[in-house]
């Protein structure tokens, strides 16, 4: 879903950012140790959403892209995603 944020929610994200840390009341949270993390996965929640297009791309490369076996368009989506973050620079 891809909605707008009303300017009350805007006005609400905001005020929130702008509360100094001491003054956040996080009695009611425990405190996580050091073993709350230790088996923690880095992005294993997180699926970026994926849509489906064609595409034309010169052969030689769809030929080195299916060399690898199975998975061509997940490699071919990670050479992209890491140009992508080369730039430095991410799609609104």
């Amino acid at each position: 879903m891809n909605r707008q944020l009303s300017d009350k929610q805007i006005a609400m994200l905001k005020a929130l950012a702008d509360k100094p840390d001491e003054d956040i009341d996080l009695s009611d949270i425990p405190e996580a140790g050091d073993d709350a993390w230790k088996n923690a996965v880095p992005g294993e929640f997180f699926r970026p959403i994926k849509k489906q297009i064609t595409v034309r791309i010169d052969a030689d490369v769809l030929a080195w892209l299916k060399s690898s076996g199975n998975g061509y368009q997940t490699r071919l989506n990670q050479v992209l995603r890491e140009a992508m973050e080369k730039t430095g620079k991410r799609a609104a």
